[in-house]
């Protein structure tokens, strides 16, 4: 507990900004950040859709940054048998759709379209795509630097 004193309207507007909590039993695994960015709008003033592109795009970055350079990251769905997407791009349409592209693991291209209401993916880390590449695609850290726009 701190002695600092807040105005009612810090305390509001702090009570709006979203929080996060993990806890990992690996001590040096990679804490989610929230960036000020994301944090500065209020997520009340957010469509649905906006604050879980938000939010996803800051878990892909962080489990990309746990990656090897022989893997990339792709998302399994969780209650579905449609396999597994690697992800090359990422969208929201307020206000509430989530969309993510990519192909699947045949290398079809692939679009998946969700309703924020069931969303419930799986990162996970598949080798590089293009294995003579000498770095593997990142593309939460493209999508880390959109919102920053």
């Amino acid at each position: 507990m701190t002695n600092d004193i807040k105005t009612t309207a810090e305390a509001v507007e702090a009570a709006a900004l979203p929080h996060l909590h993990e806890v990992h039993s690996d001590p040096n695994a990679t804490p989610v950040n929230v960036p000020e960015d994301v944090a500065k709008q209020p997520v009340e003033k957010k469509s649905a859709a906006q604050w879980a592109y938000e939010r996803l795009i800051l878990y892909i970055e962080n489990f990309e940054k746990q990656l090897d350079e022989e893997h990339e990251v792709a998302m399994g769905f969780a209650g579905g048998d449609a396999g597994v997407l690697r992800i090359e791009g990422m969208g929201y349409f307020d206000p509430d759709i989530v969309t993510f592209y990519g192909s699947d693991s045949n290398g079809i291209k692939t679009q998946l379209v969700q309703h924020v209401s069931q969303l419930s993916v799986i990162l996970r880390a598949l080798p590089k795509q293009n294995a003579s590449a000498t770095a593997p695609s990142r593309i939460g850290f493209r999508l880390a630097e959109d919102l920053k726009k």
